[in-house]
Formats: C-alpha cells, structure tokens, sequence
C-alpha cells in the first residue's frame, strides 16, 4: 500500500483512535510535520493538577513521527521502536507536536517530535523507528 502525502489529512482519519484525538495539520513541509491536538477532558489522568495522560502524549509523539515520514515521502508501515521523555505535565492545550524526520530508510525511517503545550512549554519530546518494509 502506497500513501500519498498529497492526502496527509484523509490519512488521519484512518483510524477511530485518529479521528478521536482530533488531530489537524497546522503546517506540512518537505522536512516537518506540525499537528495540533485540542484538549479535552478525557485527555486528563490526573485531576489534581488537571495533567494528561502520558500514554496520550506518546500516541502523539508516535503517530506525529509516522506522519512526517509520510509527509516528506517516506513510507511508514508500523512502528518499530518509540522513546519518549516528559518534561513537565501537560496541563491545557491544545498541544502541538512538531515532528523531524531524522533518516529516510528502505526498511526503517527515523523521525523526532516535540510537544508543546498553548504557552509554547515544552511538555513531552520523543524519537520513533518505523517500519517502511
């Protein structure tokens, strides 16, 4: 299966997951990524400071990078391998994940992201090894 990132945003739409996160393309380029991801209530783990979910966060970095490397004419099957660093709760949104694509393979591509939240603060960054075979 052959993606066009032409449909970069139908592709989005791909999933119920997808759809339910709400992501938007704020900016696609020929070497990044930008999505958007609005806040919601159901994104909160810890009401006490009113945090989302770091599973949330690592969805976002991960299906950011898979994007980018679609973006950039990648092909991004699966994903293989995802490291993700927190660096402060993210407490309001909408977040804004900004992915890189750090090596375009003929069986695995490599692309990173970065998070941030509605005041710019970087709250979560993460790098991603995906399946292109």
């Amino acid at each position: 299966m052959t993606f066009d990132p032409d449909n970069l945003a139908d592709l989005l739409l791909i999933a119920p997951f997808h759809r339910w996160l709400g992501l938007k393309i704020v900016q696609q380029s020929d070497d990044h990524l930008e999505l958007e991801m609005p806040w919601r209530d159901e994104l909160i783990s810890n009401p006490a400071i009113g945090a989302a979910h770091g599973g949330i966060l690592a969805s976002l970095i991960d299906l950011t990078g898979l994007y980018t490397i679609i973006a950039v004419g990648g092909l991004a099957k699966a994903t293989a391998d995802l490291r993700v660093d927190y660096h402060r709760p993210a407490t309001k949104g909408p977040l804004r994940a900004t992915g890189q694509v750090i090596k375009l393979g003929k069986t695995i591509s490599t692309a990173e992201t970065r998070i941030l939240d509605a005041d710019g603060r970087l709250v979560a960054s993460g790098r991603g090894a995906y399946l292109s075979a």
